[in-house]
């Protein structure tokens, strides 16, 4: 399975940016999706996932960002509204995990930078 995500760039505080996750190879549509970061200094923290259950966020994102997944394309989108400077970090999606640790991830994409400025 590979990842490709994209959609990262600079954005001011408030703004929205929309990122996505192209996965292929041995994908899976039932397989669990998710998106995390890695801010500078900082370990890899979970943001969101979605899986057949539905979806779960991160305190901190949550009732600003939304996951969503279009199995036909194959691809997992997170759309970020009210994007802060502490949103700034670079962004992962990952594939075939249980939970939100990023060690029970299988599957990683090679990070997208977003940076919030102030």
């Amino acid at each position: 399975v590979q990842l490709q995500a994209s959609g990262g760039g600079l954005v001011q505080a408030g703004g929205s940016l929309r990122l996505s996750c192209k996965a292929s190879g041995r994908t899976s549509s039932t397989s669990t999706m998710a998106w995390f970061r890695q801010a500078p200094g900082k370990e890899r923290e979970f943001v969101a996932r979605i899986s057949w259950s539905g979806t779960y966020y991160a305190d901190s994102v949550k009732g600003r960002f939304t996951i969503t997944r279009n199995n036909a394309k194959n691809t997992v989108d997170l759309q970020m509204n009210s994007l802060k400077p502490e949103d700034t970090a670079v962004y992962y999606c990952a594939q075939k995990g249980v939970g939100i640790r990023a060690d029970e991830y299988v599957y990683w994409g090679q990070g997208t930078l977003v940076t919030v400025s102030s």
